[in-house]
């Protein structure tokens, strides 16, 4: 099992519809964003936390999640704390953990499928402005899913890197990180192919199974 797959079940999370699940997502990003206070990225954190045991996910799962990006937040952490202060860099550091933690929980609870066709129906009006629904939706999924893939990604090359002392080249590890990130999305688009997507039907034919880095 990769991170962020989904993961079959039949818990309240699981059987809250997608649109919902989605809609509290991009809810609380902006409320954390608007409302930069320590308790409140907190508090989100811990709530979030709380959502894993109740939608059956193990405790190490939800650890997964975090580890690809651990490197990136003690970097940000170390920033923003000598840029600003040790406040603004918890507050930062914990509203990105929530922030991740809540994207992989909608993608281990809601299918490929379900998410594309609740996020198509959402965008039902940008068909008023000539936008074909089914590409954006497409899309923002995808690149919901891609969070955790790039970040395991990251964090694969910096374990090969370490192995040969580059760990602290930026170039040493930012090439191959775009490499397989490209490879990954020549990948997908033939997966798509495959699979017969047609973004001009009115729904989308062809994401009942979730993408991973190997298609």
């Amino acid at each position: 099992m990769t991170l962020s797959d989904y993961v079959p079940g039949d818990s309240l999370i699981h059987r809250l519809p997608p649109g919902i699940k989605i809609l509290a997502l991009a809810l609380t990003g902006t409320l954390l964003f608007a409302v930069p206070r320590l308790e409140l990225a907190a508090a989100a954190l811990l709530l979030v936390g709380l959502f894993y045991p109740l939608a059956g996910i193990p405790l190490r799962m939800m650890v997964l999640q975090l580890k690809p990006l651990l490197w990136i937040l003690l970097l940000l952490f170390a920033v923003q704390w000598w840029l600003v202060s040790w406040q603004s860099a918890t507050v930062v550091a914990l509203r990105l953990m929530a922030l991740m933690l809540a994207a992989s929980l909608v993608t281990l609870t809601t299918r490929v499928s379900e998410m594309v066709d609740a996020l198509e129906k959402g965008l039902f009006w940008l068909r008023f402005l000539r936008i074909n629904p089914a590409k954006v939706s497409m899309a923002l999924s995808l690149a919901l899913r891609f969070i955790p893939v790039l970040a395991a990604i990251t964090a694969e090359v910096r374990e090969a890197q370490r192995a040969r002392g580059l760990e602290r080249s930026i170039i040493a590890v930012a090439i191959p990180v775009l490499v397989r990130t490209l490879k990954m999305a020549d990948d997908i688009a033939a997966a798509l192919d495959a699979r017969a997507y047609d973004p001009h039907a009115s729904r989308p034919q062809a994401a009942d199974k979730p993408l991973r880095e190997s298609e």
